[in-house]
């Protein structure tokens, strides 16, 4: 038997009994008054070895426990930190001391009620008068030291890493208050929250390869949503003018540092505005954002100062292409020709076998030799046409759209385009985009039927804007991996 059977034992054991002496080691309810951080806050000045007749009450873990006969000393976690407590036959009693020794664990819950001393050590203690079990726990935690220090089982186990690991319970509290400043600038700003389909009968609004399923009530295939563009359009078609959803979208892609197959967006649709109103629109949101949770818009990101503050660098995706490859795209503007050039150059990295067609190729190109480069803030604009099916072509260069793409260290934060309001200009690039599909191309497009009719009846000058929240969380938190600002990423199962 294992040390981690053997306490499993004990404790069921311990059960057993509380529940022979009727005490019930899983209450309903406890109610208290007090959080550690408060206390900690009140009572800072309290000088070393001073008592107060301050009666406080407090519910959380126990995560540490110090047995020592008529003295013991007990660390409990609450919901916003912890504080230590003192049990003392003396002055909490015997019969508390005892049941302190006999039946409570390290990772038990407890509610106390007692009173504020500070130590001579300068430690802000809980002289406990009660105590109350309130849920005995079976596992028992990992050692402080050694336990819980692989990856993978912290992920898997995300409800024993926010016990052992406070620090990363402030990186999710920061990103609740970053969501929660995104959509007080948005509502700000007179947008309008919306909610759109996630299961879906087409799925469309990206280049991603969908999840699939049955809607047996009806005998027919479903897709996650890739994307809720499609729909914000209809919306604004339906006479909608500024409006914003957090969609949590599913592509059945690749996992790594910066993707998880369910993952959060944020994305609006601003009628009668273009990219470029989205530019300044990004700026600011960002900023005010960095300004809200952090403070200043002067941050570390992967050991690299960044610089949040307006304006952001601009570069064309075509100048980009040049500076770091030496490759004309406007010249190089077919597949053959761009892959002649790619192999001519040896950009090696760059893997012309895994793509179909021009917009893949160039994608291939920007994400292998041209995104790791850029390192500050800044707006990549103006890409070829063969990229994004859903955007609108450039007055002065049909061969570009109107959008950008905000990179940051490497990594894509946010993306905006002049919406394509033509209905015939889009079902054209849809079916183009539907051949490719045919053809292999898994991240192409199916034809929506639907929605080139919803734009025949009229959409009118749009732009929308779409944020990756875990991504700019991964930034504002200093976080690299996206797997550490999820709560609960996706994992492989365990053999």
């Amino acid at each position: 038997m294992t040390r981690e059977e053997e306490i499993r034992k004990e404790r069921l054991k311990k059960i057993e009994e509380l529940k022979k002496q009727g005490n019930e080691p899983y209450k309903h309810r406890f109610q208290f008054k007090d959080h550690a951080i408060e206390l900690h806050k009140k009572y800072e000045k309290l000088k070393e070895d001073e008592k107060t007749k301050d009666k406080v009450s407090l519910a959380g873990r126990v995560v540490a426990l110090r047995i020592h006969g008529k003295i013991n000393f007990a660390t409990l976690q609450d919901s916003t930190g912890r504080i230590q407590l003192c049990v003392e036959e003396q002055e909490s009693g015997s019969e508390l001391c005892e049941f302190l020794k006999n039946f409570v664990d390290s990772g038990d819950v407890i509610g106390i009620e007692g009173i504020i001393f500070k130590t001579k050590r300068g430690e802000l203690t809980v002289l406990v008068k009660k105590l109350e079990l309130l849920t005995k726990s079976i596992a028992p935690l990992p050692d402080k030291w050694h336990g819980l220090q692989d990856k993978e089982e912290r992920y898997r186990q995300r409800y024993v890493d926010l016990i052992m690991n406070p620090e990363v319970k402030e990186v999710f509290m920061k990103r609740s208050k970053i969501i929660e400043a995104m959509r007080e600038f948005l509502i700000s700003k007179s947008f309008i929250e919306v909610e759109t389909p996630v299961l879906q009968p087409i799925y469309g609004g990206a280049s991603a390869k969908p999840f699939e399923s049955k809607l047996n009530a009806l005998d027919m295939k479903v897709y996650m949503r890739i994307s809720n563009e499609m729909y914000l359009k209809r919306l604004i078609v339906g006479g909608y003018e500024k409006i914003f959803e957090f969609s949590k979208d599913f592509r059945n892609e690749g996992v790594d540092w910066a993707h998880n197959p369910e993952f959060l967006q944020m994305e609006t649709m601003w009628a009668y505005a273009n990219y470029e109103d989205n530019m300044k629109f990004n700026e600011e949101i960002i900023a005010f954002i960095a300004k809200k949770v952090l403070g200043t818009t002067k941050i570390e990101y992967r050991d690299k100062q960044i610089d949040l503050t307006p304006p952001f660098k601009r570069i064309e995706f075509k100048d980009a292409v040049m500076k770091e490859t030496k490759i004309d795209i406007n010249k190089a503007d077919n597949f053959e020709k761009l892959k002649k050039e790619i192999i001519s150059k040896k950009l090696t990295n760059v893997d012309v076998n895994r793509c179909f067609h021009y917009g893949a190729l160039l994608d291939e190109l920007y994400k292998r030799v041209i995104r790791p480069k850029i390192i500050q803030p800044t707006f990549l604009t103006h890409y070829p046409v063969e990229m994004i099916a859903l955007a609108k072509r450039n007055e002065k260069d049909r061969t570009k759209i109107n959008s950008f793409q905000l990179l940051i260290d490497g990594m894509e934060i946010s993306k905006s385009y002049d919406e394509l309001n033509d209905p015939e200009d889009q079902k054209v690039r849809l079916e183009e985009q539907n051949q490719l599909l045919k053809k292999g191309d898994q991240e192409a497009m199916p034809i929506d039927k639907e929605f080139i009719e919803a734009l025949e009846y009229g959409m009118p000058p749009t732009s929308g804007l779409g944020v990756g929240v875990d991504r700019l969380v991964m930034v504002l938190t200093n976080t690299a991996s996206i797997r550490d600002v999820i709560l609960f990423p996706f994992m492989r199962p365990e053999k």
